[in-house]
This record gives structure tokens, C-alpha cells and sequence, in this order.
């Protein structure tokens, strides 16, 4: 493949991509410390940690329409979040007035939303308006609960808004009103066209028009008109490949009356698609399980164990009563939590992945179950990266959660999340209860429709994709200049992930490997011929210097449980297994030459 350049979305030209090229190792080094050489170029980003352009000039309209000279505004799905964003940037910056924060609701005009048959996908978001010298922590609140808008929606809504057909609350219950009287005293919403151009709406994050694979599988597919009917079919569908009990590559229309797949279903008694719940991200699906289970148990710390992704960590941290961490993930962190609950400590739930990021160890849930039943607290498994056609951890688990942004998907166009909710738990009928009462779908249709379409053939990538990562880790554990690899199946807790494999599971698309030295390391990575940059899950194999992007800031702290400053990671792909090992070997081959 050539190299992209950097900031270019991967994949290239494509509108909503997730991931963004960061191709040499000080590319890396320099988005991490701001130099503009980097930041210049860069046309997206990761969407939680980069505000994808097309939310960004959303924001900024609305912001100079509705605000004054001075403020900025932030765009989330409901008011629910909305007044969560504000009450943590609130608590971040307590000296600042409560007058200069508002929450401004927009919704469809009257006309707009006049019953249709069938009925159609309504244009609607709410703002949270702020003086800019707070949007440090409105950037935070993004991140961390990955509740804001998604890159399409803010494209439907910002086209409705220019239009005129978006309103906010107060001036469309105005128009509704004026709407009532004789046509010559009917007025139109005031909108400035001159600076809301349908040329600026139309550009996508690559500055040219928006990517013509997206359009034309929308308008082909659905119209420009999005029926409630077709997007719920999707999340249906989404649930149901989710469950285990739809595996047939085939349209939601035909899936839908198709018989389920007992072979893959999830083998816990009476779980369905209806105790899964979709969110727009994997974090947003981490945050509103924290948020819930504390509404369903009362404020209590957690747990966090085992060396995690970074924003898991900071979501217990920042939000409640805090937590305790066990970055090593180790038994003896186990015996160290057992003497804590014998002393009279108690917590609210355990949170783990299985296996972990980056460091792919896996944390021994059938203890970790035993302590959770014996002492009361919840247990949280993330399985994004085992995924649930390798493991089965739903078992051990009150609630599960998963990235659908990452395999599930594939296409690194669509992000999307889920929690599964265990009908056997503990806790089953409370935490039914709660998220019943608490949960919004905010998963905007558009993108239901995207990962729909993306997850058909889930379960054919999945044998390859763990193919393909054996061979490489294998390559890469025979060079005597690769210090460790990390990967599930050569792990010293390879028995806990076999307490959970699936008979036909393999180990899962994600390694890491770490270096004698730095420049071994910068030279291993600048002259690996793959997509290089955040994310992973993807159809193509995926490196990052993971420890640089995600801990810049605090390497040593990283380093202390094992997550050294050179390692790198890998998500591998779907490619031709001769090309992969090409690749991996020149890069070797570079590595060797390295001055060290």
C-alpha cells in the first residue's frame, strides 16, 4: 500500500472515518505535544478525542446564532446529557456564573413534524452553550462519556437547521403558533444563509464533497428521507447479531424472518436481543453502565482491574465516588481486593476488559465472580477485544459491554456500542428496572444503518482475522530483537482465557510487541507498509505506538504496570496472509539496521 499522508483518514477519502494516518513515529510525538506541522494536516481524528469538522461547524453556527461573542456550544443528543455535560463543566469551573450557561433544545418545525406515512427519522440535537474558556472541560465530558453527537447526525440536523426546518424550542413553538394564522401573517424562520452555506454543509472532512459511497448507498438504500421503520429494522438486526442468534449475511427486511442460529446464540437462559442496548459509542456504553448501576445501587467506588483503556479509568475516576485500580491485573491484586472486602470495604462493581488493551492479559472472572457473589458488588466485562465469537464471558458478568465501532463493524466508518444485560445475575431484575427507567436510545439511525450493513459478515472475518494475528504474533516471537509480544494465546493467563474460549474461538485480531530499544522501535514503525494510527477492529491491519498516543503524559506512570513507552500495536486484518508476513518481515528486516 503507499503511505498516507499525515491526517488523512483512514481509510483515505472517506467521510466519517474513525481513524486518522499518523505514519512515522514522530508524527506520533508531535500530535501529542501540538506542533503544528501535525495538527495542520489533520483532516479527522479519533472521534471522541477529535471533533470531527462537520460537529465542529454544527457547533459554530448555532453558537453564533443563538450565543454571544465569547461562547461556544457542544451538541449531544438529548437534554438528559445535556444537563450532565453542564453539570460537569459546572464542577470544573465553579466561579464562573450559572447565568452564563444555558442548554438550548432544537427541534423540527410544525411542518417538519406533520405525521408521515411512514413515518420519518426527525432532525433533533441540544446545545450546551458555555463561555470558551470552559471548553477544556466540555472537551472532557465528550471524550470520557462518548455521549456527543455523531459526524451524520450533525450533518442532517445542520442541513435542516439551514434550512429552517431545525429550530430552537422556543422560536419553533413561536412558528407553530404563527403557523395557525392566515398564511399572509405566516413567517419564516430567519436563517443566515450567507454564513450557513449548503457548500460549507457539503463539505466533508477531506474538504471536498461528501464521499459518494456514503451518498449514494443512502439515497439508493433509503432516499434522503429516512424512514423510523427501515433504521429500527437495523438496530433490531444490530441486537440480534449481537445476541448470537442472527448470523446470515443477508438484508434486515429478509434477516428478520429468518429462524435464530442456536449454534452462536449467547448460552445464557432467556437472554434475547431485549437486554441488549445500543449506544453511539463503546465509551458511551461504559459511562451509562457506571452512571446506572450507581443510580440502581447508590454511590459507591469501583473497581477497576487490570491495565485498561484509558478513558475506562478516567470515567470511575471523575465521575462518582472514585475507584480503586489494579493496574496489573495480577492474583495477587485479587488477594489484596479479598482482604479489603474481609476488612469491611464495599464497592459498587468490578470493571475489566477480556483480554486487555494493551497488554492482552485477561483477568480471572471465575474468581472474580466467586468474590462479587460472596461480598455483593457488580461485575463489568468489556469484550470488545475477545469479542464474543472467541469468548463467553456473559456468565460472569451483571452487564457486558462492547466497542461496535471495532470488529463488529469493520469498515472504520461508524462508531457504535452496546450493553448486554446478564438474565441470570444478581442483579438482573434492579438493573432491568434501572435501565428501563434510564436508558435513551440516542443512537442515531443513519449510523444504525451504516453498522447494520457493516456487521453482515461478522462472523466470516472473524476466523480470518485470528488467523491472520497468529501468524503474525509467531513471526514476531522468533526475531530475537522483539523483546515481548503480548498476545492471549502466549500469556501467562492464557488459563483464564481458556476457561472462556469458545469451542471454534480463536484468540482474537489484537497484539502488542515491545522493543530492546527506542530506535529499534521508531524504525520497526516507520517502515511497517499498513494503516498506521488510533482505533483497531479494522478490515485492514491497523499500528499504533499505542503507549505514546494514548499516555503521553504520563509514560513512567504507564511503564509501572507493564505498558512500556516503545510498544506498539497491532490490529491485523483481513489481508492475504503472504502479504502480511511481507510487510511485517521488511520491517524486521529496517529494525535490524537500526543504530542503536
Amino acid at each position: 500500500m503507499l503511505e498516507q499522508e499525515v491526517g488523512e483518514t483512514i481509510p483515505a477519502l472517506t467521510p466519517h472515518a474513525v481513524s486518522v494516518s499518523l505514519p512515522t513515529w514522530s508524527s506520533n510525538v508531535g500530535y501529542e505535544e501540538g506542533e503544528e506541522w501535525v495538527l495542520s494536516k489533520m483532516k479527522t481524528g479519533y472521534p471522541r478525542f477529535f471533533i470531527n469538522k462537520s460537529i465542529e461547524r454544527f457547533a459554530d453556527a448555532i453558537a453564533k446564532k443563538h450565543g454571544i461573542p465569547g461562547e461556544k456550544a457542544m451538541l449531544v443528543p438529548s437534554r438528559a446529557i445535556a444537563q450532565r455535560c453542564l453539570d460537569f463543566i459546572r464542577s470544573q469551573y465553579p466561579i464562573v456564573q450559572s447565568s452564563k450557561f444555558r442548554i438550548l433544545d432544537f427541534v423540527p418545525n410544525s411542518t417538519a413534524a406533520q405525521a408521515d406515512s411512514p413515518p420519518k427519522v426527525l432532525p433533533r440535537v441540544t446545545a450546551v452553550i458555555f463561555p470558551e474558556q470552559c471548553f477544556p472541560a466540555a472537551k472532557t465530558f465528550w471524550q470520557h462519556s462518548g455521549d456527543g453527537i455523531s459526524s451524520r447526525r450533525a450533518e442532517f440536523c445542520h442541513k435542516a437547521f439551514i434550512d429552517g426546518t431545525l429550530l430552537e424550542k422556543g422560536n419553533a413553538e413561536n412558528a407553530a403558533l404563527m403557523s395557525k394564522g392566515p398564511r399572509r401573517y405566516q413567517k419564516h424562520p430567519s436563517v443566515d444563509r450567507k454564513d450557513l452555506s449548503k457548500e460549507s454543509l457539503n463539505e466533508d472532512v477531506n474538504g471536498a464533497s461528501d464521499g459518494q459511497e456514503h451518498v449514494q448507498f443512502v439515497e439508493e438504500r433509503f432516499g434522503r428521507n429516512l424512514d423510523v421503520a427501515r433504521s429500527n429494522n437495523a438496530k433490531l438486526a444490530v441486537r440480534r447479531r449481537i445476541a448470537g442468534s442472527l448470523t446470515a449475511d443477508v438484508e434486515p427486511e429478509v434477516a428478520l424472518n429468518l429462524a435464530p442460529d442456536e449454534g452462536r446464540r449467547r448460552n445464557v437462559a432467556g437472554f434475547s436481543e431485549d437486554d441488549i442496548y445500543l449506544y453511539p459509542t463503546g465509551m458511551s456504553a461504559i459511562f451509562n453502565t457506571h452512571r446506572s448501576m450507581r443510580k440502581a445501587r447508590g454511590e459507591m467506588k469501583s473497581i477497576d482491574f487490570g491495565f485498561p483503556y484509558i478513558d475506562t479509568l478516567k470515567v470511575l475516576e471523575k465521575f462518582g465516588p472514585g475507584c480503586v485500580f489494579y493496574g496489573l491485573g495480577e492474583s495477587s491484586d485479587l488477594d489484596d481486593l479479598e482482604k479489603r472486602l474481609e476488612d469491611g470495604e464495599r464497592f459498587l462493581a468490578l470493571f475489566c476488559e477480556f483480554p486487555g488493551n494493551p497488554l492482552l492479559k485477561t483477568p480471572d472472572l471465575a474468581r472474580i465472580r466467586r468474590l462479587a457473589d460472596k461480598y455483593d458488588f457488580g461485575v463489568v466485562v468489556d469484550e470488545t477485544i475477545g469479542n464474543f465469537l472467541n469468548v463467553h464471558v456473559l456468565p460472569y458478568a451483571d452487564v457486558v459491554v462492547t466497542s461496535l465501532t471495532k470488529i463488529f463493524s469493520g469498515d472504520s466508518n461508524v462508531m457504535g456500542g452496546a450493553a448486554m444485560l446478564n438474565t441470570k445475575g444478581r442483579y438482573y431484575g434492579l438493573l432491568k428496572q434501572t435501565w428501563q427507567a434510564e436508558y435513551e436510545d440516542n443512537y442515531w439511525p443513519e449510523d444504525a444503518i451504516f453498522l447494520e450493513r457493516n456487521s453482515r459478515d461478522f462472523v466470516s472475518r472473524i476466523d480470518r482475522v485470528n488467523h491472520n494475528a497468529e501468524t503474525i504474533c509467531d513471526i514476531l516471537r522468533a526475531h530475537p530483537q522483539i523483546k515481548q509480544v503480548n498476545y492471549p494465546k502466549y500469556s501467562s493467563t492464557r488459563h483464564f482465557y481458556e476457561a472462556c474460549r469458545n469451542p471454534t474461538g480463536g484468540y482474537g485480531g489484537l497484539l502488542s510487541c515491545t522493543f530492546y530499544s527506542l530506535p529499534e522501535a521508531v524504525a520497526f514503525y516507520d517502515n511497517l507498509d499498513t494503516a498506521k494510527g488510533p482505533s483497531l477492529g479494522t478490515n485492514f491491519t491497523l499500528a499504533s505506538p499505542f503507549v505514546i498516543l494514548a499516555h503521553y503524559n504520563e509514560l513512567d506512570w504507564a511503564e509501572s504496570y507493564g505498558a512500556e513507552r516503545n510498544l506498539i500495536r497491532f490490529s491485523v486484518g483481513l489481508e492475504e496472509e503472504e502479504e502480511l508476513t511481507r510487510k511485517f518481515r521488511k520491517a524486521l528486516g529496517a529494525m535490524e539496521k537500526a543504530k542503536v
